[in-house]
């Protein structure tokens, strides 16, 4: 018998396409009995061959991946109809009353107010034009009348934006917004989401698409403590829900997306992105037919009534309650119903006795200017390096004018602004000794008025160091003219002054002098950049939001952002000292019994014998960083702060209520050092050569020469009246005692820009010297009032 290699007794190899043979087929069929061409031999069964209805690796992978897929899908379904069979619709949620959002102040205990009490009023739907009611779908839902309660796509569309890191995204229909408004929380919560979407399909079951249009319009918040379409047709056009035009309706439906973000009563930015968003709202109902081209481009942007705050905004307390509610808004971006609906727990960065301390400061020094003149405004910031706000003035009552001295109003900066151009001196390498021409009357190409120092006084040569404690508005256009055109603004924005402010996209030689207008919180906020040693942070109100529920948590992290150098900022931060150290600095007669080393600059903007705005920002090295701004009126060019014939200088009022918070907002802090100057002489970033200036006489003659040539300067002044001649020596400066301000080396760099200038009308009498640089310093009568726009 034949036996083959099995029956043999000789295993057969095995692998994953069945069993092997020898490699020579011709062996196998022999073996068979059967010959090479006989007939229906089976094929060889070699390493290389697959017998047959087996499939490659490949082919199972995707095979098995389909019918994972395929199960997982099935599970999901199931899963999804048992969540949705056992998914009840709830009661309504809590009244929102009881889940009034609580601010505390920063100790997460004290409370400071409260935010979000309901003021709604029910109406039906036949109370709401239709072409209102258009005007909400089209900015919300277009296909209302066709889904079935949530949108596929817009689900889809949202997650993977979510997914992707990208802005959040809503992809809520009409009647998830009405069921999440009304049914659930406002936390953001997978579990939560899943709800929302299996709730909102069986309430588009159950009810008509008019009574959730109905129930949606009376539970969604507007803005302005108003709930509901009625409440808030009151409460931005005075009128029922029954009388609203198109135009309303459209800011109505779009002012929902974020109330204090679109509101026009929050300025014109506010008032842009409403206009946009209205575009949107009708271009989506002429699109679906709901209105014609013709009535669309026929609207006009609505008139709206005064905002009335809610009854817990009262006193100062009520403009923190508003910084912090816009905060949340804005930045957290809670919706409104997040913030009035959902027991939140805020815990503000307000210090219960700082705040304190900045109300009674103001009181006291506002009080007493109001007997002369009238409507004086007095704002004031206060902040940690980091930009936690701990202390805010925005007026004296929220009920009677919603306002903010310290957020919303904007008045010229003044002589702040030479705190800039002393920032972009050291970004160029220009050293706090470099001594520039104070000579007073500097005419400039392009300038229609000579530029002035306050009360005519002039200066010979000084170092930067002087010109700041002494505010030498010359010396400070001079310096802004070497350093080019939009140099002091461009470091102002990289300190922290918004490119959106009035004036500070226009580049002008003044513009060192403060021109531009500028916010208190925003001058706070640059200023605390030099202290925080070039990080710039953002100001904010809010360090740490809870809710009853537990569905939501935040806790600040500030953004640093090094904008200078460490060096550049402590450079300026100590020849900020001067105007408060410096015997003839600005600020020195208020501060000098202050009793700690603190850096800071006042600013006063007026002509014509009018004081437009006074200002005093400062900080104590390290620590707080305060802002006081002051106006009358609407800060407009033709209000005062004082009345003809008197003085409102920042040096003074602004700098005593600084002092007077500062003092009890610092009791029992430890006493820190202003840094030392790493780059306060001279350097060869500016010709040292020999400049003479000699201005041009007029009529009474009158001479005014300066010759300066390192390491000495002479000034001398002449003026015939009639016959005599005044002679000013060249006085020997000694520095004061303090760390931060060195005398000019024995060279220094100087900046002379040598333009025609006309001499003081009156006789000149001999000044008090400055420090720094030898300089001459001449005075005129105190009774002169600046006759160009002045700042110091």
């Amino acid at each position: 018998m034949h036996l083959s290699p099995r029956t043999a007794g000789y295993p057969a190899p095995v692998s994953d396409e069945g069993p092997v043979g020898p490699v020579d087929g011709d062996s196998v069929r022999g073996q068979d009995g059967r010959q090479a061409g006989g007939g229906s031999a089976r094929p060889p069964r070699g390493r290389g061959r697959r017998r047959r209805g087996q499939h490659g690796l490949f082919f199972k992978v995707v095979t098995r991946t389909i019918v994972g897929l395929f199960a997982l899908f099935l599970i999901g379904v199931v899963a999804l109809v048992v969540i949705y069979e056992r998914t009840a619709i709830p009661q309504p949620g809590q009244d929102a009353g009881r889940q009034v959002a609580v601010v505390y102040y920063s100790d997460g205990k004290t409370e400071l107010g409260r935010i979000g009490p309901v003021n709604r009023q029910n109406v039906q739907l036949s109370q709401v034009p239709q072409k209102v009611q258009y005007a909400f779908l089209s900015a919300e839902d277009r296909n209302f009348y066709d889904n079935k309660g949530i949108s596929p796509t817009g689900i889809l569309r949202a997650a993977w934006a979510d997914a992707r890191g990208g802005s959040q995204q809503g992809g809520s229909t009409i009647t998830q917004q009405y069921v999440k408004n009304y049914f659930l929380t406002q936390d953001r919560t997978v579990t939560r989401k899943v709800k929302e979407i299996m709730i909102s399909i069986k309430i588009d079951q159950k009810y008509t698409k008019q009574q959730i249009l109905v129930d949606y319009l009376n539970t969604i918040y507007f803005g302005r403590n108003a709930y509901g379409i009625q409440a808030a047709s009151q409460a931005y056009f005075g009128v029922d829900s029954s009388k609203l035009t198109v135009s309303q309706g459209a800011f109505l439906a779009s002012v929902i997306n974020a109330p204090a973000y679109f509101d026009p009563a929050n300025g014109a930015d506010s008032k842009a992105r409403a206009s946009a968003r209205m575009a949107y709202v009708f271009d989506g109902m002429v699109k679906k037919g709901w209105l014609s081209q013709a009535e669309a481009s026929a609207q006009t942007f609505p008139v709206f009534k005064t905002p009335k705050p809610a009854n817990t905004r009262t006193g100062s307390t009520g403009y923190l309650l508003a910084a912090i509610e816009n905060e949340l808004s804005t930045k957290l971006k809670l919706t409104g119903q997040d913030i009035g609906r959902s027991g939140l727990r805020i815990t503000s960065t307000i210090d219960k006795t700082d705040q304190a301390a900045a109300v009674q400061a103001v009181k006291n020094s506002v009080s007493a200017q109001t007997a002369s003149t009238d409507q004086v405004h007095a704002g004031l910031l206060s902040q940690k390096t980091d930009g936690a706000v701990v202390a805010m003035y925005g007026g004296a009552d929220y009920q009677k004018t919603q306002f903010s001295s310290a957020t919303q109003a904007a008045v010229p900066g003044g002589s702040s602004f030479k705190v800039f151009a002393l920032t972009a001196a050291q970004q160029q390498g220009i050293g706090l000794n470099t001594q520039v021409s104070g000579a007073n009357y500097l005419r400039l190409p392009g300038v229609a008025k000579p530029i002035t120092n306050d009360r005519g006084e002039t200066f010979g040569l000084i170092n930067l160091r002087t010109a700041l404690a002494d505010s030498v508005n010359t010396a400070f256009v001079r310096l802004n003219v070497r350093l080019g055109s939009g140099k002091t603004l461009a470091a102002a924005k990289l300190l922290g002054i918004p490119a959106t402010d009035s004036g500070m996209n226009t580049p002008t030689p003044n513009d060192t002098l403060g021109v531009a207008d500028v916010h208190v919180i925003d001058l706070a906020n640059a200023y605390n950049t030099i202290n925080a040693g070039g990080e710039r942070t953002s100001p904010y109100f809010v360090q740490k939001v809870t809710s009853e529920q537990g569905g939501y948590s935040y806790t600040a992290h500030p953004d640093r952002n090094q904008v200078v150098s460490k060096d550049i900022a402590n450079n300026v931060a100590s020849a900020m000292a001067g105007p408060i150290t410096y015997p003839t600095g600005s600020a020195h007669a208020t501060l000098r019994d202050f009793g700690r080393p603190a850096a800071g600059k006042t600013g006063t903007v007026g002509s014509g014998g009018k004081f437009r705005s006074a200002w005093f920002t400062g900080f104590t090295p390290g620590q707080l960083t305060t802002s006081v701004g002051m106006y009358a009126g609407d800060g407009g060019s033709n209000t005062s702060l004082a009345k003809a014939g008197q003085q409102f200088y920042g040096g003074v009022v602004p700098t005593q209520i600084w002092k007077d918070y500062m003092t009890i907002a610092l009791r029992g802090k430890p006493i820190t050092q202003l840094p030392k100057a790493t780059n306060a002489g001279s350097g060869n970033n500016i010709p040292t050569t020999s400049t003479t200036s000699t201005p041009t006489t007029t009529t009474p003659t009158s001479t005014s020469t300066t010759t300066s040539q390192p390491p000495t300067s002479t000034s001398t002044s002449t003026t015939p009246t009639p016959t005599s001649t005044t002679t000013t020596p060249t006085p020997t400066s000694t520095a004061p005692t303090t760390t931060a301000t060195t005398t000019a080396p024995p060279t220094s760099t100087r900046i002379v820009v040598p333009t025609p200038t006309k001499a003081p009308t009156g006789p000149p009498t001999p000044g008090v010297p400055t420090q720094g640089a030898p300089t001459t310093r001449v005075a005129p009568p105190a009774s002169s009032s600046p006759a160009t726009p002045s700042s110091r």
